[in-house]
């Protein structure tokens, strides 16, 4: 399998300075901040970011195992709200608010849901984030 990238510089002190991120070979390039990070400053933050590839990773993972079952999604749409807060005195990604919305012929919402259970479960990103105490799915038909 190929290696996949992403980078970052950051110029000056926590709260003063500013960086850049880029993923992939500059497929996208965003400013972050401190304020973007832990206000509600603009430009991008590693939280959403991770929030991005969780979605992109489950809504992939869903449409695997639908079309395994002969269930192939006429489209699938994912989000990822990634929670940050302070669990002693650290910064920490504390939980994670999966919301699916999937047009799929031929099942019904309970097959859907448990559809988006095992995607879940065994999405790559899901597996990476391992740590974060809790990861929540809300799954439902168009």
């Amino acid at each position: 399998m190929a290696t996949r990238n992403g980078s970052a510089e950051w110029r000056g002190d926590l709260k003063g300075g500013s960086g850049t991120v880029r993923v992939g070979d500059g497929v996208f390039e965003g400013a972050y901040s401190f304020s973007s990070r832990f206000e509600d400053g603009e430009g991008t933050n590693p939280e959403e970011l991770i929030g991005a590839a969780h979605a992109a990773c489950f809504a992939m993972a869903l449409s695997l195992i639908l079309g395994e079952d002969d269930h192939p999604p006429e489209s699938i749409r994912a989000e990822a709200k990634v929670q940050l807060r302070i669990i002693d005195e650290v910064p920490t990604i504390a939980r994670i608010d999966l919301d699916v919305e999937g047009a799929v012929p031929g099942i019904d919402e309970e097959a859907f849901r448990g559809y988006a259970e095992k995607a879940k479960d065994g999405c790559v990103v899901s597996r990476a984030l391992a740590g974060v105490p809790e990861i929540e799915l809300s799954a439902r038909l168009a």
